[in-house]
């Protein structure tokens, strides 16, 4: 695939971004695009690797069929590269910009720290696409008289609504917030991912003939059961919302918050929304002149910490309590998975202070109001080690250390009560359904992404949406084309 000796002859490059001093002034991506020949040589880079582990289990959930769509770039043939990528992936422009990309990971040439710059590919891919006219409604040839009701506009609703529109059916999605998009929209920043990327979107799906609802919160202003009786299929993508709890002292002080408040907030803020929210309503949190601390180590304590800059805050220090991972990782032990080692996000890279290998034993305060946080460092089991205890100044902490499962509100109230709907009670509550037919225990009523299995990925959401969309079609119509 690509140039056969591409790889031995052409160095690997991604897109540059904008220097820390420009790009916290504004929420804007910040990427600088490559040209289409220089991306064209970074698809040329492409190995004829015979067992390409970039789009098996280990590399892409959804199986994006990297070496064909690199060849055909290589080959200056962008129009079947978006119908390759397409096949796959309704959502290449999301998953080019917010993936981790472990399709990179699994890369052969990552062997040598050189993987293909895949992700840099798919986003050019995408964006090429909206620009030559590929990204349009492709509205079903005949409809099939069945209306399928999907819950939640994340990631898995929008891809289990495309993919259910066009099969043909009356495709209805019902949405809480103001706006689709669920937390991609509302959780993840700007400057990940601006938001015209959704609205263009959700527009093509209109045009497939799928209505959205925004405003309605299923659970409150309509119950399930009156969505079962009046659809032939209900599909819940709820999404993961509720905080884990992280049951350290102080967290009822001014001026500590869970994560995704303070994130939701900024967002509406970006784009141009009362920033109360009907899931996560507080008073305005701004970061401006502020010491902060974020507690925990994954994406969305980078999210806070790239909003927290943009804010004007004076310092930032993140907390984690896993050890400091080696700057490179032993490649026989753990390639084509994803590997443990130092990794450093644009956010952190913008001047964040990181402290490894230790444990926030306290919020600090005077008269109610958060002055600072206790700390101390801890052993190898994570137990705090005697005479290490320190205190970091504190007017913000922002608590980010993950989400325990489905928000447990009126709607799962009404499944766990009237329906009784069986959960998951080793995976946090999460509403059971398997990842083959995506059937909760209630008849109608399907089950995908985060609400099923958990706080996850995008690209995860994406696969789970399609699945469940082709399980639904094949259960209405008996058979389906719908790809798995």
């Amino acid at each position: 695939m690509g140039k056969v000796t591409g790889f031995l002859e052409i160095d690997r490059q991604v897109h540059k971004y904008q220097p820390a001093s420009d790009r916290i002034r504004h929420f804007r991506e910040f990427t600088l695009p490559m040209s289409d020949k220089e991306v064209e040589k970074q698809a040329a880079r492409c190995m004829d690797c015979g067992i390409p582990f970039c789009h098996g289990p280990t590399g892409c959930p959804i199986h994006n069929q990297i070496p064909d769509w690199n060849d055909l770039v290589y080959n200056g043939d962008w129009d079947n590269a978006i119908r390759n990528l397409h096949s796959t992936n309704n959502f290449p422009e999301f998953t080019g910009r917010i993936c981790p990309a472990p399709c990179e990971e699994a890369c052969t040439l990552n062997l040598e720290d050189i993987p293909v710059a895949i992700k840099t590919v798919e986003q050019a891919i995408a964006d090429k696409a909206y620009e030559t006219g590929h990204i349009r409604p492709y509205p079903p040839e005949k409809r099939t008289g069945k209306r399928v009701a999907v819950i939640g506009s994340g990631p898995a609703g929008m891809a289990a609504a495309q993919q259910l529109g066009r099969a043909g059916h009356d495709v209805h999605v019902y949405e809480r917030e103001s706006r689709p998009g669920g937390l991609m929209r509302y959780g993840i920043p700007d400057f990940k991912i601006e938001k015209h990327y959704i609205d263009r979107r959700i527009e093509q799906m209109q045009g497939e003939g799928v209505t959205f609802h925004c405003g309605v919160n299923v659970g409150v202003d309509m119950k399930v059961a009156d969505l079962l009786e009046e659809f032939d299929a209900v599909l819940y993508c709820g999404g993961s919302e509720t905080p884990r709890p992280a049951g350290i002292p102080g967290s009822d002080l001014s001026g500590v918050y869970d994560a995704m408040p303070y994130l939701v907030q900024q967002n509406r803020r970006v784009g141009g929304e009362p920033i109360q929210s009907v899931a996560w309503p507080s008073h305005p949190i701004i970061a401006g002149g502020q010491h902060v601390v974020v507690v925990g180590g994954g994406d969305t304590a980078s999210d806070c910490i790239g909003t927290a800059f943009r804010q004007g805050a004076v310092r930032v220090t993140q907390l984690d309590i896993r050890p400091q991972p080696p700057e490179k990782e032993d490649k026989l032990a753990v390639w084509p998975y994803w590997a443990t080692k130092m990794r450093t996000s644009s956010s952190q890279a913008e001047g964040a202070e990181r402290e490894f290998q230790v444990a926030t034993l306290e919020f600090i305060g005077e008269e109610g109001q958060l002055t600072g946080v206790r700390c101390c460092e801890v052993d190898d089991r994570r137990k705090p080690i005697a005479g290490t205890e320190f205190v970091i100044r504190a007017d913000l902490a922002f608590i980010a250390i993950g989400f325990a499962g489905p928000a447990s509100d009126s709607l799962m109230k009404e499944l766990d009560g009237e329906i009784k709907v069986v959960t998951d009670s080793r995976r946090s509550n999460n509403v059971e359904a398997n990842d083959r037919d995506y059937k909760t225990s209630v008849d109608k009523l399907y089950a995908a992404g985060d609400v099923r299995r958990g706080q996850s990925l995008v690209v995860w959401a994406i696969r789970e949406g399609r699945q469940a969309a082709r399980s639904i079609d094949e259960t209405l119509m008996g058979s389906t084309v719908l790809p798995r």
